[in-house]
């Protein structure tokens, strides 16, 4: 069904790719558009056409997409999400281009795209609310928190993915919670109203997937359970929601059809909902555009919502609520994200060495082996999604797939997400907002034991040993490890996340003796040990590691665990030391706040300076009291790994 003759995505990567697969398949021709950065990213070569956006430009730059898909003589606009899948301003271009915009009529956006209206046009048809109020010039806010009542949630009025949002519990804290909210908010939407509204303790959120033809005509495709977050932004999703009864189900899917009718809504949305504790629900948000967790609704219906939002932009007649698939079987999505949650969740760059996931399972990624991970867009790496006729069955082979998935090059949660998927209140059902914050690094942590960290740092010395004797321009005949004194052991210092691991090995013939911070791991056989792979056999069970050696890392894959080594040196490297007092980039990513001047005088833990890197904001704070001696950065200043950003001389 060749609705269109071709679609201009004004999106990238992931979700780029998840459209141009859509209208392959119904025929249609696809362009792509494409920053600087993204110049050679997989989603821009798998489209018929790429246009490139103007020097210094970005994905929300209207004029550029609406040339461009005039250029290309393109039908219609699909906006993907996030950008500016929620700009009316967009949607009005397009459509006053001539051009269909594959989305809700300008007005929807507009109205839905501001939580503060919307929360007035669900007040009109009944649809549940939370307390709320306001934040006007002059206005008393500290009063108004006090009449909603502690704790209160800070929420940027537009935009979603968890942006501009800050919970406040006490009054000390109300107004550095809105100044940041505030800032993220502009920073993220270009809008920086903030309301406040009432923050729900241990909630449940649940969403509503919903389609509509523009003359008020709705159906719902159920909900999804979206209450795996880490800073509000989700990171586990599945569908159906389980513990839900069947009246509370029912209540949710109607009032999400209520609000879709209320604004004659066109194409595919999604009505959000906080649930409590005790079954009682109230309206969040609508989101105007497809979201990232739409698989799940996908696999466990049948349908693909992509062509749905194709068909309903072309004019072709929505389903009955009678004609809707019933669901099969239960789905879940994994959001791989380059980021290290031991360490706040701080993003992770680089280029991605090895990327597969190995399984019976769905994967929607915009990245490939090569692939860079900058600091300028979103963490996500990719969505992995699986289906099963029960819950558990989806959980498990879910963990599994992501257990023998080969990601190297970055950091990402990959042991997070395993470490939720196989946790007994998770499989149980028993999920919040909260269920990361209570279990903490608990989760990422479970698989890679302590004493799987020591086989695989022994395994890791076998590779590099043998890597160094591929290297070695003088006595290359002589065999690995080899030794004039054969009692002399080896040496070699690995780090793992915030450890460090000495390890001593001995190798002659076919006997290998090796100590992990001077405890012994028993290999009974050494069968092949190359820079790549090493099979060996350990109290008397054989095992095969996978090894990548790149960049003074060490990545080691197994049934086991994936666990990443950092190379030592044994010496220090001339001018790497760094004066106690420095602060320093722990990733790449953009100055948006200095707190401090030259000779300002700081305590221990105070905030000097805030970096935003994905969307994420990162605070730089003082190790220990004393004064500034020097700042180097400025606001609006990049930043790379390493780099001194603020100096501080001791007061002692």
């Amino acid at each position: 069904m060749a609705v269109f003759s071709k679609i201009l995505i004004a999106n990238r990567s992931e979700i780029a790719r998840r459209v141009i697969r859509t209208c392959a398949s119904m025929g249609i021709a696809t362009v792509a558009v494409f920053s600087e950065h993204d110049a050679d990213a997989p989603f821009v070569h798998d489209a018929d056409e790429a246009v490139a956006l103007p020097a210094g430009s970005s994905y929300l730059d209207i004029d550029a997409i609406v040339e461009a898909a005039r250029r290309t003589e393109a039908a219609a606009v699909h906006p993907g999400y996030g950008f500016l899948a929620e700009n009316a301003s967009f949607a009005a271009a397009v459509e006053a281009a001539g051009m269909v915009f594959i989305g809700p009529d300008p007005a929807t956006i507009s109205a839905m795209g501001s939580k503060l209206r919307s929360r007035s046009l669900m007040e009109q048809v009944g649809v549940p609310l939370l307390l709320s109020a306001e934040i006007d010039v002059g206005s008393d806010i500290s009063a108004a928190a006090s009449e909603i009542g502690y704790p209160v949630l800070v929420k940027a009025s537009s935009g979603g993915g968890g942006k501009g949002m800050r919970i406040v519990t006490e009054p000390s804290s109300l107004d550095d919670a809105i100044a940041a909210a505030t800032r993220e908010a502009e920073s993220a939407f270009g809008d920086g109203t903030v309301y406040l509204e009432k923050y729900v303790e241990q909630p449940r959120h649940i969403e509503v997937q919903i389609l509509g033809d523009g003359t008020g005509n709705v159906v719902h495709l159920y909900e999804r359970e979206c209450s795996i977050q880490r800073r509000f932004q989700k990171i586990i999703e599945e569908s159906p929601s389980p513990g839900l009864d069947d009246e509370l189900r029912q209540e949710l899917w109607q009032a999400a059809v209520a609000a879709g009718q209320a604004v004659n809504y066109r194409g595919a949305g999604t009505v959000e909902f906080i649930v409590d504790a005790d079954g009682g629900f109230a309206f969040l948000e609508m989101n105007t555009r497809l979201q990232v967790e739409h698989p799940v609704t996908e696999m466990t219906t049948g349908l693909d919502l992509v062509h749905e939002q194709i068909a309903i932009a072309a004019g072709v007649p929505l389903m009955s609520q009678h004609d809707v698939p019933a669901q099969y079987g239960h789905a879940i999505e994994a959001r791989l994200n380059a980021e290290r949650p031991a360490h706040g969740y701080l993003p992770s760059t680089g280029v991605v060495r090895r990327f597969g996931v190995d399984a019976d399972v769905r994967v929607d990624t915009g990245i490939e082996e090569g692939s860079e991970i900058s600091h300028h867009y979103d963490p996500m790496v990719a969505k992995v999604i699986s289906h099963a006729p029960s819950r558990g069955e989806a959980a498990a082979r879910l963990s599994a797939a992501l257990q023998r998935a080969k990601i190297h090059g970055v950091d990402t949660n990959r042991d997070l997400l395993v470490g939720v998927l196989t946790d007994e209140d998770f499989l149980a059902g028993a999920v919040d907002t909260h269920f990361l914050d209570r279990k903490g690094n608990t989760l990422s942590r479970a698989r890679a034991t302590s004493d799987v960290v020591s086989l695989h740092a022994a395994v890791a010395a076998l590779a590099l040993q043998v890597d160094a004797r591929h290297r070695a321009t003088v006595q290359t005949s002589l065999p690995s490890g080899w030794r004039n004194v054969q009692s002399q052991v080896q040496q070699r210092t690995l780090a793992h996340e915030d450890d460090e691991l000495d390890i001593g090995y001995r190798i002659g013939g076919a006997v290998t003796s090796m100590t992990v911070n001077e405890s012994a791991v028993n290999i009974d056989h050494v069968y092949s040990a190359t820079s790549s792979c090493v099979d060996i056999s350990v109290d008397g069970v054989r095992r095969t590691f996978d090894v990548d050696i790149n960049l003074g890392k060490v990545y080691v894959d197994s049934a086991l665990a994936a666990t990443v080594f950092v190379q030592i040196p044994r010496f220090e490297e001339p001018g790497s030391s760094v004066d106690s007092g420095s602060m320093i980039a722990k990733t790449p990513g953009t100055v948006v706040a200095v707190q401090v001047d030259v000779g300002d005088v700081v305590g221990a833990g105070d905030v000097v300076m805030i970096i935003e890197a994905m969307k994420m904001e990162q605070a730089i704070v003082a190790p220990e009291a004393g004064h500034v001696s020097a700042v180097h950065f400025a606001v609006g200043d990049q930043v790379r790994t390493g780099e001194t950003l603020v100096e501080a001389e001791t007061d002692g």
